[in-house]
């Protein structure tokens, strides 16, 4: 998983860090790790939590990275339908995910796959905020 993190050009959290962050995830009942390929060259990661507007848990595909030779292989494809099964085993009543709007193939693969962006009754489309503490 560091070659997700170098991807995005940066070099934090260190790598001791990240690993023991990946091991963390991997102990959490409530996150599943994916892993796809063979060797392994695809990896999404899925976390739950509990939604008072489903009355269900809610599934956060919160981060999917293919390797590039991987890339245009269908791998992504394999790891998100994975993702919405694994999500339906576990009694979810919807995944969401966020992704930059500029990253055109990503986009079209979610759409694909029936993801799509929502505005709900508001106009306007629902946007990811954050806020970070130093």
């Amino acid at each position: 998983m560091l070659l997700f993190r170098d991807w995005w050009a940066r070099d934090w959290p260190p790598d001791e860090s990240w690993r023991r962050g990946v091991q963390l995830l991997l102990a959490d009942e409530r996150t599943d790790v994916l892993l796809g390929g063979e060797p392994a060259s695809g990896v999404a990661v899925l976390r739950y939590r509990h939604s008072l507007w489903q009355d269900a848990l809610d599934c956060s595909l919160e981060d999917l990275y293919v390797e590039e030779h991987a890339r245009r292989s269908g791998l992504g494809a394999r790891l998100v339908s994975a993702a919405l099964e694994r999500a339906r085993e576990r009694g979810c009543r919807r995944v969401e995910l966020d992704v930059n709007e500029a990253n055109e193939p990503a986009l079209a693969l979610y759409e694909k796959l029936g993801f799509s962006a929502f505005s709900g009754e508001l106009s306007g489309r629902n946007l990811l905020m954050r806020h970070y503490f130093a």
